[in-house]
């Protein structure tokens, strides 16, 4: 694990990152997996459908960027699903395939059949849905639950228990739950859930505590992002111990999406400086496929994969953007496979004038015609509502020059 806040002409983020006082706080594990559930959990996005063709792609993709877990699919979903699960299972990746199942030995059968290598075995546990959505008490969870997780386990598959609305749950029911699976059958991980998105950083440490004191298991996390704290919520899962965070590429998923895949990858390898082998530069390509796919574009300034990020329109600094990018921003454009641009408009100064025509070809001019083109600038931004094309520059440019 790296100590340091910085790596010359790639990233300086905060020094205190690493001051000794605040890393000595932490409970960093060694290691940190990430099970990336985009063509699960993903396309449950309203709307979303990846065929089986889309789920190989992806699946390639995502192997090729680093992530250490796969969650292919539910095969109970649909035929399609048991195909793609099926091929992804042959490619032979890196990542380790899993599936999403119900606490149904038929589920666990499918999972065997898929070639599966593990399993995460989905049971309700948060109070709303447990009581008001199925009527049940823990003790029918657990009673159902315990004998899937030895199946699983006796057919060679890691089982992952996976009590989901973790954080709606009565502190009693789950504890009776984690107690009686514990005396029962032991999983090899279990799932905090953050269904709703609706814990904070400080509870979901709280919760990663607890439930490890329990039941001694690797803890994983999955979130989601109904507060804007999906990333933040599941980094501070990590702080507290938990070894496995889960993701979708693009922060897709139900209602506001899951914890972003890109973002859980920046975070972990330059804000808690874990060495990893993720393929950064590669972010791009699986961040354009996967909005091709779900027909869901990406915004502007999404963090991580915004095509705005590194651009500078406001004059302040503009010659740092294309020469020394870590002045203007924490990370260089191209670690993420992206370049800095100047662009022009209602924010623009002298200089960014001079970058862009230095940029074009314009030629030199006078610091009295720069003034009088930047001005022009400045009212074409401001009737446009918007930055100018390149074109638009030169046209100014143009017909300033000859008067």
């Amino acid at each position: 694990m790296r100590e340091t806040h910085l790596e010359d002409g790639k990233w300086w983020v905060s020094p205190y990152n690493f001051e000794p006082s605040v890393r000595e706080s932490l409970n960093l594990p060694e290691k940190v997996e990430i099970h990336d559930a985009t063509l699960r959990d993903g396309e449950q996005t309203p709307g979303v459908v990846f065929s089986v063709d889309d789920k190989i792609e992806i699946a390639t993709k995502l192997d090729e960027l680093g992530v250490d877990r796969i969650e292919a699919g539910m095969p109970a979903v649909s035929p399609d699903d048991v195909t793609a699960i099926k091929e992804i299972s042959k490619l032979g990746l890196k990542s380790k395939i899993f599936t999403f199942a119900r606490a149904m030995k038929t589920d666990i059968d499918l999972a065997i059949e898929c070639g599966a290598d593990g399993v995460v075995i989905e049971v309700p546990i948060g109070y709303p849905k447990l009581v008001t959505q199925f009527g049940w008490t823990w003790r029918d969870v657990a009673e159902k639950t315990a004998p899937i997780i030895k199946y699983a386990k006796d057919n060679g598959l890691h089982a992952l228990f996976f009590p989901y609305d973790t954080t709606r749950a009565r502190k009693d029911d789950l504890t009776n739950l984690c107690n009686y699976i514990m005396d029962h059958t032991a999983p090899d991980s279990i799932g905090i859930v953050d269904t709703m998105g609706c814990a904070t950083p400080e509870a979901i440490k709280h919760m990663v505590r607890w439930v490890n004191d329990m039941t001694g298991l690797p803890i994983e996390i999955h979130t989601h992002n109904d507060f804007g704290m999906g990333v933040a919520t599941e980094l501070a899962a990590v702080t507290a111990g938990a070894n496995c965070v889960h993701s979708c590429a693009n922060g897709l998923g139900e209602r506001t999406g899951n914890a972003a895949l890109e973002e859980l990858m920046m975070g972990l390898h330059l804000l808690y400086g874990y060495d990893t082998n993720y393929k950064l530069d590669k972010i791009p390509e699986l961040a354009e496929m996967i909005a091709q796919k779900s027909n869901i574009p990406i915004a502007r300034n999404k963090p991580v994969l915004g095509h705005g990020n590194f651009i500078r329109e406001s004059g302040i600094g503009i010659n740092y953007v294309m020469n020394d990018p870590l002045v203007m921003f924490a990370t260089h454009p191209s670690l993420t496979g992206k370049l800095g641009e100047v662009v022009l408009g209602k924010k623009s100064g002298k200089a960014s004038i001079i970058y862009k025509m230095g940029e074009m070809g314009l030629g030199e001019l006078d610091d009295d015609t720069i003034g009088a083109i930047l001005a022009e600038v400045k009212a074409a931004g401001i009737a446009k509502r918007d930055v100018l094309t390149n074109d638009e520059f030169a046209n100014i440019v143009a017909a300033m020059t000859k008067k």
